[in-house]
């Protein structure tokens, strides 16, 4: 339907429900951030408007202010709650009361896009690494070595029991050897004495402690690691959230103080003046070392800051996927050892003794006449003993390895993601910086926006007088007679290119002027809209319907 700019019954009539209400959302937006950007509340409605708005902000801050001292810090809750109230409190009254810290702390969003929120995106990768992927790699860890502990006690036991096999040898052995010789001539009455050690409970008791002192460190080691990434994490935090206040702020100081910091944008009050002095050839002539704030183009050095920044958090994930590997590799090697313990097979163990008895009858009568010598066989001892040495057991306490959580990986690698984001959205967060100084101070916007066109057109004088120059030095090399014609030449290129940048300038100035005109109907609809809340009768501006 067709729209008349201040006269909204007719889009009620027309239908045209859906536009009006997001024309209306809009405004009522755009209100609200004047009454939020401003330095003083013109009456109590702004007030009462300000005070809710500060209040649900704070609401909000504290809510997530908790949640991350709680969470991601690891404090008591109670401590928590109370850090969390008393700093919504302050930050209610400083917000409600302090203009600049108003403006600060809706800066400090955007900055959390810059280099400083990547601190604090590191060090949330780091604690979210450190209190789950290390206690993993802990835990397997200790498999392994209950594994090794399970082999060595097993094996023990049965060489224990190999002992004893021995000893049942030895018996035997010697009473083969007794039946062999005759009572004369023993040299002693009994068997071969084979010292056992019976009691294995005492080699048990000293592997348990032994494993228990080896679980007493890796325990107070985890410990130690734990308590000492969460300290530094702490400090880190509080660190980096001080220095976001501080950049913040250094950025605002350099804002209000510095003319030339950080002005090289075409902003829409720059347009319009160039446009009521006559002046819009300059930001045509200037395209290519100005940007505008709303646009997708970045600056050479915003592109290398942002290839760097990029390199940076290369290095860090490198870094923690390092960690990630090595976490991958301890369940790896438990599983291995857990499922390679539990296939040990038993190994044999054959124990052969082979005795012969021999007496031979007078043997130095053999050797005078050059004979073989002749014995009798007294006894002839072959026995094969079998035994079984066993490594593992099903009785043994093994805990089952800890694979890799995939949760974690995940979260891991979408914070990642935003720290690639955030460092390619920099220079976009530095802009959004620049808009909300500048609408939080609009006077001096408008001193930076002045000085700005000053620089344009000095810039553009120069160019113009050193083109002058080169065309006056061109003419005084002619010969006298062909004077006046070179001039009336030169005369006419002249004419033809300023008409040319005159007709490129007129073409840019209408579009400015059209972007002008749109923005001047948006203006005027927050007025009528301004007026309406206002409560007054009537605006006067004929159309139909009653205000």
């Amino acid at each position: 339907g067709t729209f008349h700019p201040v006269c909204s019954g007719q889009i009620l009539v027309l239908g045209d429900f859906p536009w009006h209400c997001s024309f209306s959302v809009e405004l009522t937006m755009a209100e609200l951030w004047w009454i939020y950007s401003k330095p003083v509340p013109a009456d109590g409605r702004e007030l009462w408007t300000l005070f809710l708005q500060c209040s649900c902000i704070t609401a909000v801050i504290g809510g997530l202010f908790y949640n991350w001292m709680f969470a991601s810090l690891e404090y008591s809750w109670h401590l928590s709650i109370a850090m969390a109230i008393s700093f919504s409190l302050l930050l209610l009254l400083t917000l409600f009361l302090v203009h600049p810290a108003r403006c600060v702390f809706t800066m400090i969003m955007p900055t959390l896009g810059t280099k400083q929120g990547r601190k604090l995106l590191f060090s949330t990768c780091i604690m979210i690494a450190v209190v789950n992927i290390t206690p993993n790699i802990i835990s397997n860890i200790k498999t392994i070595l209950q594994v090794i502990q399970c082999i060595c006690k097993n094996s023990s036991d049965s060489l224990l029991n190999s002992t004893a096999l021995l000893q049942k040898v030895s018996w035997e052995f010697g009473d083969a050897v007794q039946e062999a010789t005759h009572s004369i001539y023993k040299p002693m009455n009994g068997h071969f004495r084979f010292s056992l050690l019976q009691n294995s409970s005492l080699i048990y008791q000293k592997m348990h402690l032994a494993g228990e002192k080896i679980s007493r460190e890796f325990l107070s080691v985890e410990a130690l690691v734990k308590d000492s990434v969460r300290v530094a994490n702490r400090l880190a935090a509080g660190f980096f959230m001080l220095y976001l206040c501080f950049e913040s702020t250094w950025y605002l100081k350099n804002y209000l103080t510095n003319i030339r910091f950080d002005n090289f944008y075409i902003t829409k009050k720059l347009e319009r003046l160039a446009i009521d002095r006559r002046a819009a050839h300059l930001l045509v002539g200037s395209s290519k070392k100005l940007i505008r704030p709303t646009g997708l183009k970045l600056s050479r050095e915003e592109v290398v800051l942002c290839l760097v920044q990029a390199m940076l958090v290369t290095v860090a994930l490198m870094l923690m996927l390092v960690l990630v590997a090595m976490d991958h590799f301890a369940f790896s090697v438990a599983d291995t050892a857990v499922r390679k313990a539990a296939q040990f097979s038993a190994v044999p163990v054959t124990l052969s003794i082979k005795y012969k008895a021999e007496i031979g009858i007078m043997p130095f009568l053999y050797k005078l006449f050059w004979r073989p010598s002749e014995a009798l066989l007294l006894s002839d001892f072959n026995r094969t003993y079998h035994h079984h040495l066993i490594f593992s057991s099903a009785r043994c306490r093994i805990s089952p390895p800890g694979p890799p959580n995939p949760s974690v990986l995940l979260v891991v690698g979408l914070l990642f993601c935003i720290l690639y984001g955030s460092a390619f959205l920099e220079p976009f967060a530095r802009r959004l910086c620049r808009g909300i100084a500048a609408s939080f101070f609009q006077g001096c916007e408008e001193k930076r926006v002045l000085h700005l066109f000053r620089k344009l057109a000095r810039r553009h004088s120069r160019e113009q007088n050193s083109a002058k120059g080169a065309l006056d030095g061109q003419g005084d090399g002619w010969m006298a007679d062909t004077t006046a014609q070179a001039s009336a030449t030169g005369s006419q290129q002249s004419i033809k290119v300023n008409l040319d940048i005159d007709i490129f300038s007129q073409v840019r100035s209408d579009r400015i002027r059209g972007n002008s005109l749109k923005l001047c109907q948006e203006r005027f609809r927050f007025y009528i809209r301004k007026k309406i809340l206002q409560g007054l009768p009537s605006i006067g501006t004929g159309c139909p319907g009653q205000w």
